[in-house]
C-alpha cells in the first residue's frame, strides 16, 4: 500500500479524550503530523450538522485520509500501522498479536467506554446521580478493569519494559490514556506496579510525552 501523504491526513479531536490521545501517540510513533482539527466536547460541536456529516456517531476521533473518513480509534490505528509499516504497532506471532490486541479491546471496549461523557450524562439526567455517583461508577469500572489488566500482563509471558517485548504496542497505546484518566475520577492505580513501571517507560518517549494532553494546543488552562 502507497503511504498517504502526511499533509493529506486531518485529525478531529478533543484534548482530553482518550481515544483521541491514543491517536496522537500512534502518530507520534510513526513520526506523522496530520492536521488537526478541534472538536470540543463540553461545548457540544460534535453535535454540530458539519461535524454529523463527517461522523453520523458525534464522536472522536476522525480521520480523513486519502479520500477517506476514518473513525473509532483502534480502527484508524490499526489503518495507520497497516500503512505505515515502521515501527509495527502489532508483534508478528499470531498469539502475541492476539494478546496485543486483547489488552487494547479492554480498555477500548470494556473500561473506556463507561466513563465516556455521553454514558455520564445519561447516568446524571436519566438516573438522577450527581458527581459523587457518577465518580464512584467510574472508580468501579477503572479500578477492576485496571487490575485485571496487570494480572494479565504479569501472567501473560510476553511482558518486557512494555507490555510485549522491548518496544511499544497497540496495548501500550491504550493503556496509558486509560492511566491518565484514572485520577480525573479518583481511582486509586497506586498498587498496578507492573503498569506502573511500564507507564514510566512510556512518558520516557517522545511520542508518548507529546501526545499528553496538557500539551496539546486545544488544551484548557
Amino acid at each position: 500500500m502507497t503511504p498517504t501523504k502526511t499533509g493529506d491526513l486531518r485529525f478531529y479531536g478533543f484534548f482530553r479524550s482518550s481515544a483521541v490521545y491514543r491517536c496522537r501517540i500512534a502518530f507520534g510513533l510513526k513520526g506523522l503530523k496530520p492536521e488537526l482539527v478541534p472538536i470540543h466536547l463540553r461545548k457540544d460541536e460534535q453535535r454540530s450538522s458539519e461535524y454529523l456529516s463527517l461522523n453520523p456517531q458525534g464522536l472522536v476521533p476522525a480521520l480523513q485520509a486519502g479520500g477517506h473518513t476514518l473513525t473509532q480509534s483502534l480502527a484508524i490505528i490499526e489503518w495507520l500501522d497497516e500503512t505505515y509499516a515502521e515501527p509495527p504497532l502489532l508483534p508478528p506471532d499470531p498469539f502475541a498479536r492476539a494478546y496485543v490486541r486483547a489488552l487494547a479491546l479492554s480498555v477500548a471496549c470494556d473500561i473506556h467506554p463507561l466513563q465516556n461523557t455521553r454514558v455520564l450524562q445519561y447516568l446524571r439526567t436519566e438516573h438522577s446521580q450527581d458527581q459523587e455517583g457518577l465518580d464512584r461508577w467510574c472508580r468501579h469500572w477503572i479500578e477492576s478493569g485496571l487490575q485485571a489488566f496487570e494480572t494479565i500482563v504479569a501472567r501473560s509471558g510476553y511482558a518486557g519494559t512494555f507490555c510485549c517485548g522491548e518496544q511499544p504496542s497497540l496495548a501500550d497505546i491504550c493503556l496509558i490514556p486509560q492511566l491518565f484518566a484514572a485520577p480525573r475520577f479518583g481511582a486509586n492505580i497506586s498498587g498496578l506496579d507492573r503498569l506502573l513501571r511500564i507507564k514510566a517507560a512510556c512518558e520516557a518517549l517522545p511520542a508518548f510525552a507529546e501526545a499528553h494532553p496538557a500539551r496539546q494546543p486545544d488544551a484548557e488552562s
